[in-house]
């Protein structure tokens, strides 16, 4: 993988580059879909190709691993093959999953023991094995096995939590070092800063992290119950450390104007369920504001759904056809949605990336925010 660093702003650290892999481009800053799976809920991969026009997108260790197994994954010849997506993917080592089971898992020096949310079997993910299933999978970018904490942790387990997630990091990258890809082409692996909302932990994560010499790292613990500002602040201190010339990825945020506040501290990468998860509620981002579908003010409202959006879904069909839709529970209702807040989250990484270039990105972020949380 190579990252080539192409703008950046004067009076913020917002940044454009270009992240090249095995299997394409990826200009920065961008969202990523998340298909956790090895499917974006309620999109065909055509569209993501050729309509939200993903650049990347996100699968899953924890899931792929139960369901359908490394096995098939194997003999299907990697995750691109068996989804039939011939872009760049990156895989969560399902840590964070991990994290969420809280009452079905154990961490131990060894690894994490978990229970399988499908049928309750017990499972063991240690450092190297997190990195033989991603070599199974075969994604263009790898995570390391860590220890998520909840946004609330005290300062004793946030410490405790770290120390381990760096012994894991440790052995996790020894093992990607000792390893090759399995299907012709290279992988890359991204270590994850830790340290939940203490600054003198983040700190040494990040400087632990940046001294593995890796070519991209992560961002993580952020966006799990802590405030928002205080999110903001650690990212400002991770973003000090962390080198300049390797690509930044924020994991599992967030609102566009979390992405937003985000790369204006020099972030490159996002994921986030939240597009797909609202829109198949009901609830679609415009640059505009944000619509609920289920309103009933737009029960006769015939006028394009998004009317300056980018996806074919919000010119070919009214307001009041979705609405419809939704109130009568249709798939497609799912779809729609989905689909629209793809294409919304991809534009506006498109209308960021410009601004960064542009030299105006500062001044555009803060116009356009109180625009993009308003309920039309």
């Amino acid at each position: 993988m190579n990252f080539n660093l192409q703008h950046t702003c004067a009076d913020s650290a917002a940044r454009a580059g270009m992240i090249s892999t095995a299997h394409g481009d990826i200009l920065t800053p961008i969202f990523m879909p998340v298909g956790t799976v090895a499917s974006v809920k309620a999109v065909h991969q055509r569209d993501l190709a050729d309509d939200v026009k993903a650049q990347i997108i996100l699968g899953n260790t924890y899931h792929l691993y139960l369901r359908p197994g490394t096995e098939i994954l194997h003999q299907a010849g990697g995750l691109h093959r068996f989804m039939g997506w011939e872009r760049p993917i990156l895989t969560d080592s399902g840590g964070f999953q991990v994290f969420s089971l809280a009452a079905n898992r154990k961490l131990k020096e060894e690894g994490a023991w978990f229970r399988s949310h499908i049928d309750g079997s017990k499972h063991l993910f240690t450092p190297e094995k997190v990195v033989d299933i991603q070599r199974i999978i075969g994604s263009d970018i790898m995570m390391a096995l860590d220890e998520c904490p909840p946004g609330t942790a005290d300062y004793d387990y946030a410490y405790h939590s770290l120390q381990l997630t760096q012994r894991w990091l440790k052995r996790g990258w020894d093992r990607f070092k000792a390893t090759e890809g399995l299907y012709g082409f290279s992988q890359t692996f991204f270590p994850i800063v830790q340290g939940c909302t203490y600054p003198e932990l983040r700190r040494e994560s990040a400087k632990f992290v940046a001294d593995l010499g890796a070519e991209g790292n992560a961002i993580g613990g952020l966006a799990v119950g802590e405030p928002t500002e205080v999110m903001y602040d650690m990212i400002e201190v991770v973003n000090e450390i962390l080198p300049a010339d390797k690509p930044r990825y924020l994991m599992g945020v967030g609102t566009p104007a979390n992405m937003l506040e985000a790369i204006d501290r020099g972030v490159d990468m996002m994921d986030c369920v939240m597009p797909t998860r609202n829109g198949r509620n009901g609830m679609l981002f415009t640059m505009n504001g944000i619509l609920n579908m289920r309103n009933l003010k737009w029960a006769n409202d015939f006028s394009p759904l998004d009317p300056d959006g980018t996806s074919f879904v919000d010119h070919a069909y009214s307001r009041a056809y979705v609405r419809h839709l939704f109130v009568s529970q249709e798939l497609l209702a799912l779809q729609i949605g989905a689909i629209h807040n793809l294409c919304f989250y991809l534009h506006l990484m498109d209308e960021a990336r410009r601004h960064i270039i542009e030299g105006d990105f500062s001044q555009w972020k803060r116009a356009i925010i109180p625009q993009l949380t308003h309920r039309l």
